[in-house]
């Protein structure tokens, strides 16, 4: 049995088809987390060839070796530490020549490579041919034509990661020479390294940390180690730049992407009547400065309806799945035992659960479209098309996608934030993400816009709420970068990747990715989150009541009424000692403290208690009002939760409600997101902070100036609630 498995890097640009052949070679044998303390998302997958086995690492795309992103840090730990055995660089046949710079850059490392070319047939319709026998023998790499989308190629290239495993046949690459100065400090540095006899220097030459020094790489001069050579590289680089009259740096990019030019006109040959790609024509419109808004705009309308719909119906029966689950637990449950093991199981685990596994098909269908669009390659167009528009408030083009995401949920939104490549950019977009008003906002936007605005202005309330959320976002994204996210705005430099047609294969492995990972962020946390609240709302339990209800409930049963009103009687019955029960718990008593400080933006102690609740999800805000106010059923008596909260608050304070729901803290299953994705307590609550001073700043303006204004301070029932407050009293008459 072999004790060692074979480990293979796979590195390439972004785009170029890398994760297409990682799900080839892999299949479903995959596993994917984050490296350690960044977001960077780490895959590795298990290729079979007959009885021979290997680990293959998928790095971040990369364009070069340096470490000017987190992508290019980690990729090259993971090369000096990962123990690999083989490198194998996907490359984009259709743009070889700016693709090769990486390669020459791996060449450097010493590491037994195989070069894929990949979408050769891009590259044949673009009138491309190539000499692969030249360009082996510059790169000393063996070199494999695919076809990922269809999986041309991919035998060819097993059985070549095969042979080169078992045969161990030495490559000869050709190393660039760099100029007389350039190369005599390279050899200097080389000499002073290789006398340390460090660990690194066995896996990777001594010359590849001599050239990383002389580049004035931060991620190798950092090293204790290497400091010593850090002076000595000064003075080199000093030298250099007055004999060339550019830096070190430059003029070594200079060189590999001369030497790759002149490997790519003697190895590579365009026809004279080289085709036009399609992708060009559909640009023109696609990227036009006037019609790629409406055309993005037009393309998300298609992906929200298609989330939407087609996930209601999953939706439906998940949630008719969970509430006979309940019932049948409730139903097996021996009568009169462990009540309250009852009641967490039905009422904590199953209805905390279920409440956040309802939304799986929508999470499963939005990224199902997602992932469509960013396989055809148009998700990249999205970002360029935006991106001068999201500049004006410090963010990256790649920040709208996120905030785009938001207004259906904030999960995946921060998650979508990953593709980010800027630290403070990335850290903006999750921090301010949460202010776009998400899905989970509509239930209370449905309860209490029709409470207290006529039919006329409701549109324009929630039209009113849903901007207020986008200017808030943006406002506060353009005071972090101008404070504490400040730093250099990164130069949207995006690959735009010609158009195909996505596998299904690969569409429903990244689908499932995403879908797992929100599952896993999500769920467990909702968990906790459920039971605490459930606790928090049952704890102490109140043994006196202001009303015998027992007695109450009883003499209701002995009368003359219909079942229908016995039925209803008792549910308020019900639901009144409920809401005594409420008041006295934990919950309930938090909410009579806060009510001395939510007094000033017009809360008392009963919407004060429901926002703790919100915090495990919005929607509980509206079901813990409707106990509050002794509607046990809110859905089925949705009226008259609409006309408790009629005699009780003024428009003004409805508007309010609604305006501090918006920008408060987002969920628990956001927060959990957040630190995951940002891996830091100190951003997650930092976040908490900002929520809630903001939600509580604009609050109160908004409820001090209408109060001085008199606008809304009124108690006014809407025509629509007055029609049914009479109809009612028809029935009853």
């Amino acid at each position: 049995m072999e004790s060692h498995i074979f480990r293979i890097a796979l590195a390439g640009n972004p785009n170029c088809g890398k994760t297409t052949i990682f799900n080839s070679l892999t299949g479903t044998r995959q596993h994917v987390g984050n490296y350690p303390g960044v977001t960077v998302e780490r895959k590795t997958g298990i290729c079979r060839i007959g009885e021979f086995k290997a680990e293959i690492i998928d790095l971040p795309g990369i364009y070069s070796l340096s470490s000017s992103s987190p992508e290019e840090k980690v990729a090259f730990q993971e090369l000096l530490n990962g123990k690999i055995d083989l490198i194998l660089n996907v490359v984009d046949a259709s743009n070889a020549q700016r693709n090769m710079y990486l390669t020459a850059q791996l060449t450097e490392l010493d590491i037994p490579m195989l070069l894929a070319f990949n979408m050769i047939d891009d590259a044949a319709k673009q009138g491309l041919s190539f000499d692969f026998e030249k360009l082996e023998s510059f790169f000393g790499s063996p070199i494999v034509p695919t076809i990922g989308f269809s999986g041309e190629g991919i035998d060819e290239l097993k059985s070549a990661i095969k042979q080169i495993a078992l045969e161990r046949i030495p490559q000869h690459p050709v190393k660039p020479k760099y100029g007389p100065k350039t190369d005599e400090a390279i050899r200097a540095l080389t000499a002073g390294i290789s006398e340390l006899n460090l660990p690194e220097t066995k896996r990777i030459p001594a010359r590849y940390f001599a050239i990383k020094i002389l580049e004035d790489d931060p991620e190798i001069c950092l090293r204790p180690d290497f400091e010593p050579f850090c002076a000595e590289a000064a003075v080199w680089r000093d030298q250099i730049s007055a004999r060339n009259g550019i830096s070190s740096r430059v003029l070594m990019a200079d060189v590999r992407y001369g030497v790759i030019a002149g490997a790519c006109r003697e190895a590579i040959t365009v026809n004279n009547e080289r085709r036009r790609q399609l992708s060009d024509v559909i640009d023109k419109f696609v990227t036009n400065r006037f019609l790629g808004v409406p055309i993005f705009l037009f393309m998300m309308y298609l992906v929200f309806q298609f989330t939407f719909t087609l996930g209601q119906y999953p939706m439906d029966y998940l949630e008719m799945f969970f509430g006979w689950l309940g019932d049948f637990v409730t139903g097996i449950w021996p009568e009169g035992q462990g009540e309250f093991l009852k009641r967490l199981i039905v009422e904590g685990v199953i209805g905390g659960v279920g409440g956040v596994l309802v939304f799986l098909p929508n999470i499963l269908f939005l990224f199902l479209a997602i992932a469509i669009l960013e396989g055809t390659g148009y998700m990249a167009r999205a970002a360029f098309v935006m991106d001068g528009f999201m500049h004006k408030f410090g963010l990256h083009g790649k920040s709208f996608i996120p905030m785009l995401l938001g207004f259906g949920c904030s999960v995946p939104a921060i998650m979508a934030a990953r593709t980010i490549d800027n630290e403070s950019d990335r850290k903006t977009t999750m921090m301010v993400v949460p202010f776009i008003s998400c899905g989970a906002r509509l239930p209370i936007y449905s309860m209490l816009i029709p409470a207290f605005f006529a039919i006329k202005y409701q549109a324009l309330t929630m039209w009113i709420l849903y901007v207020l959320g986008i200017v808030v976002a943006l406002g506060c994204a353009l005071a972090l970068k101008s404070t504490i996210f400040r730093g250099e705005g990164e130069v949207f430099v995006m690959e735009l990747p010609p158009y195909r047609w996505p596998t299904l294969r690969s569409i429903f492995i990244l689908m499932w990715e995403k879908t797992s990972l929100y599952l896993q962020k999500a769920g467990t946390l909702i968990l906790l989150a459920s039971v605490v609240l459930f606790v928090i709302n049952t704890f102490p339990e109140k043994t006196e009541f202001s009303r015998n209800y027992a007695d109450e409930i009883a003499t209701v049963q002995k009368s003359a009424l219909s079942e229908e009103e016995q039925y209803e009687k008792i549910s308020i019955l019900n639901a009144e000692q409920k809401s005594e029960e409420l008041e006295y718990s934990i919950a309930g008593r938090i909410g009579k403290k806060l009510e001395i400080v939510m007094k000033p933006i017009g809360f008392d102690w009963k919407v004060s208690s429901a926002l703790i609740g919100a915090f495990a999800a919005k929607e509980l805000f509206v079901a813990q009002l409707g106990i509050l106010y002794s509607v046990e059923d809110f859905e089925a008596q949705e009226d008259s939760l609409q006309s408790a909260l009629q005699k009780t608050y003024t428009p003004l304070q409805g508007f309010c409600i609604m305006v501090f729901c918006l920008l408060t803290i987002p969920c628990v299953a956001t927060m959990a997101v957040v630190k995951r994705e940002s891996n830091s307590w100190k951003f997650m609550l930092g976040q908490i902070a900002l929520f809630t001073v903001i939600a509580y700043i604009v609050t109160l303006a908004v409820f001090q100036v209408g109060s001085l204004l008199e606008i809304g301070t009124k108690v006014v029932v809407p025509e629509s609630t007055q029609v049914t407050a009479v109809n009612k009293d028809s029935d009853k008459l």
